[in-house]
């Protein structure tokens, strides 16, 4: 499928044949910005573990309780790769909430989320947000857009929120990270999420994986110790690497429907000294 942006003459191709996280993702929040191949894996996942929904919304609460935590430090600039489809709050908003003069760059590599870029471009006077279709492997491109809009001398907060589970380490998942680690002043932050088999039986993990896998996804829930890797030489911050829903929860609200709810993901945020 082809779709133009409503900014331009040109043509997005959409890939309507295959799942995309950002489209099931959507799904999950109760979206309508996915396609019939999205919504086909996601009853399938929904249909073994009907608390994904669930599991979903406390992944995003933990965002937007942590944009907010780093914004309190002082932080006006982030970055945010595996942005996904605008479902608002969004990062911007959160952030410009706390400071109006936050900078933020969004970035995806689904064409669906360019198309609606102009959602996530609307902040307030004070600040700017931008947005970059890459792929999250293509750090270089990344990382010169972001410099038109972020000043990578002084501090950014590096958001990376349920993408990693879907770059296997073969694929360059850790050194993606140390390039972008790379790049940042001291006083940056880190704000990690990622699925993780270690709340739930392994024969559960293995199938929700199985499924993933079958719908041409690559899915790798990494344990606490992996995990953990992807912070080397930063400081986490308390509480440290815990669940989606022991990350500070006094600076949000419950999630409805999330009581007896594990988040299945593991949390941190951490600085670069």
């Amino acid at each position: 499928m082809e779709q133009q942006d409503a900014g331009t003459d040109t043509f997005l191709r959409i890939d309507t044949g295959k799942p995309h996280p950002a489209r099931m993702y959507d799904w999950f929040l109760g979206g309508k910005d996915n396609y019939p191949v999205d919504e086909e894996l996601g009853r399938q996942l929904v249909g073994f573990a009907p608390v994904i929904p669930v599991m979903a919304r406390m992944n995003r609460a933990f965002m937007h309780r942590a944009v907010r935590w780093v914004a309190g430090q002082g932080v006006r600039q982030f970055l945010d790769i595996g942005t996904g489809i605008p479902t608002e709050p969004n990062l911007h908003q959160v952030a410009q909430e706390v400071a109006p003069d936050a900078r933020v760059v969004y970035c995806d590599n689904d064409p669906i989320v360019l198309a609606h870029a102009g959602a996530l471009l609307r902040g307030t006077p004070e600040g700017a947000v931008d947005y970059v279709q890459a792929d999250a492997h293509d750090t270089a491109a990344i990382l010169e857009h972001a410099r038109g809009t972020l000043d990578f001398d002084r501090p950014v907060a590096l958001s990376l929120i349920a993408l990693l589970h879907f770059i296997g380490d073969e694929d360059g998942a850790y050194e993606l990270v140390e390039r972008l680690k790379d790049a940042l002043a001291p006083g940056s932050f880190l704000i990690m999420s990622h699925l993780t088999p270690d709340f739930h039986p392994e024969e559960a993990s293995r199938k929700v994986s199985d499924l993933y896998r079958a719908g041409g996804l690559t899915m790798d829930m990494r344990n606490r110790e992996r995990f953990v890797r992807f912070f080397g030489g930063l400081e986490p911050v308390e509480p440290g690497v815990v669940a989606a829903e022991d990350w500070h929860p006094e600076l949000g609200k419950p999630v409805p429907g999330q009581e007896n709810v594990l988040s299945g993901s593991y949390v941190a945020v951490a600085r670069k000294g």
